[in-house]
């Protein structure tokens, strides 16, 4: 009878064995499986000429940049869903996975002639294959450095890694003159405008949640008033951020039709959440705790919507150098005005954004939601609405901003005001005297318990900091460093196609 339980032990440490390979095994199996799709839609997308190939060869690339885009990029939106437990993170990869590619899909490249065009100051001097080159060593730099940055767990900013690639790859083809340099800029002010605005707005919106609705004795009945109110912001703001970003592409709508947009949706999603907040708070504890469920499905519905309006305006860092390279393969010129979006080259990238964050994006997602600092539904509520906010903000007045430094920076300021509250008034041991803390007879205790007590009243840290510095210093180094590999792989690539 041992011998039979030992072999039964054996059979089931090889069946555990077996099964761990074929999960190791499925996600390159899956990624083999993407890229090989992609090379045949190239082929059989891409009309005969000279430079077909090049197109080909992109197409693999653009795959590869997706996936990382996916794994990297996407969890800045659901990180905070996952950390706050509104959200498992299977759910959360599904859910993100949809509306990614939908956005992509249905409205996403408007930024394309951004990302492939404007970075340049390209001419007809500068010949096709030279164009194609440049694109392609831009595009290779950003998703290898991408793909770095993401096994090191740091959430980069995409859109900057390919710019990075633009930039270096274009100094190396045609020299400074080449780049054009007012628009990089703007750019660089991004680093210090995105983090700031996006921690300032989710700082401001916490303090007011706290203020009206945590801070409060009938915390139930100042929930009732106010969720529905806070639901209503995140349709009007949402409303207004998908008009004017998220659906660009197909839909141009004036200023005041977007103003119009944002009241009516606001009114909308007031008196349709207000039934449905007040049945849910019945029977609720008066603790901040069990308020804090109200916000758990306004949270998913947030988190579902930035990632179709990420799709529809991020799919362009994974797929607008390929769309360049099918322009300038076609018409044999690098001087193109405007870069038109096959629905093949979008596939590739909705796609591989989808593939990227099933397989890789976990990864990511923990750090952002978990690591940073604690998050519950209000939290990560403010965080989402904050980052939405912000880029609305950011377009009209015309500030170049990027999605991963906001929703970061988010993340940090709700952290950073919870700590200020929660620290209020309690001394600090390293700037105060001995005298405050150590006053046993006052207090009938022994030194021992007087000290005891001291440390308990310390300043508690409730963000923590090494992560923003190595958080800051990806940020910093984002460009440099794929501008410099961009331009080493044009070197390369130059050299093996001449």
């Amino acid at each position: 009878m041992a011998k039979v339980d030992k072999d039964l032990k054996k059979v089931g440490r090889l069946e555990a064995a077996t099964y761990d390979l074929a999960r190791s095994l499925a996600g390159p199996g899956l990624v083999l499986v993407f890229l090989i799709g992609a090379i045949a839609v190239a082929a059989f997308s891409v009309t005969e000429g000279p430079l077909s190939v090049f197109v080909v060869i992109g197409a693999v690339i653009a795959a590869y940049m997706a996936l990382n885009v996916g794994a990297n990029d996407v969890a800045n939106n659901m990180g905070p869903a996952v950390g706050a437990r509104a959200l498992t993170l299977g759910g959360a990869l599904a859910i993100a996975a949809f509306c990614e590619a939908a956005g992509a899909l249905i409205a996403g490249g408007d930024v394309v002639n951004t990302v492939s065009r404007n970075l340049l100051r390209t001419d007809a001097a500068m010949s096709a294959l030279d164009f194609i080159l440049v694109m392609m060593s831009a595009f290779l730099a950003a998703a290898l450095w991408i793909n770095l940055a993401t096994y090191l767990r740091a959430p980069v900013s995409t859109t900057h890694s390919v710019i990075g690639g633009v930039i270096g790859s274009g100094f190396a083809a045609a020299g400074a003159a080449a780049v054009a340099w007012p628009v990089i800029g703007t750019i660089a002010a991004s680093w210090v405008i995105s983090p700031v605005l996006g921690g300032a707005i989710a700082a401001a919106l916490l303090g007011f949640v706290k203020w009206a609705i945590l801070f409060r004795e009938d915390k139930i009945a100042a929930a009732e008033r106010w969720v529905p109110a806070l639901v209503g912001l995140m349709a009007g703001i949402f409303a207004m951020y998908l008009a004017l970003k998220g659906l660009s592409r197909i839909w141009r709508p004036t200023t005041e039709l977007v103003l119009g947009l944002g009241l009516a949706f606001f009114a909308f999603g007031w008196l349709m959440s207000r039934p449905w907040v007040r049945r849910n708070a019945r029977g609720l504890e008066n603790r901040s705790k069990h308020v804090s469920t109200l916000f758990t499905v306004p949270l998913i519905f947030a988190a579902a919507l930035l990632s179709f309006a990420h799709g529809a305006n991020d799919v362009a860092n994974a797929v607008g150098p390929l769309a360049a390279i099918v322009a300038a393969a076609e018409s044999g010129t690098a001087a193109v005005d405007r870069v038109p979006l096959p629905l093949w080259v979008l596939a590739i990238g909705a796609i591989g954004i989808a593939v990227g964050l099933a397989l890789f994006g976990p990864r990511l997602i923990r750090v952002v939601g978990e690591t940073i600092t604690k998050m519950d539904q209000i939290r990560a509520y403010c965080v989402a609405l904050s980052a939405a906010t912000t880029v609305l903000i950011a377009s009209w007045l015309g500030l170049p901003v990027s999605s991963t430094h906001i929703a970061v920076g988010a993340i940090f300021g709700v952290g950073l005001l919870r700590e200020a509250l929660t620290n209020k008034g309690v001394p600090n041991p390293a700037v105060q005297p001995r005298s405050l803390f150590l006053e046993p007879e006052k207090l009938n205790k022994t030194p021992q318990e007087a000290i005891a007590n001291a440390r308990k009243r310390e300043k508690r840290r409730l963000v923590r900091r090494r992560h923003a510095f190595g958080i800051a210093a990806a940020w910093v180094i984002t460009v440099p460093a794929s501008g410099a590999l961009a331009a080493i792989l044009y070197f390369v690539l130059r050299f093996f196609a001449a």
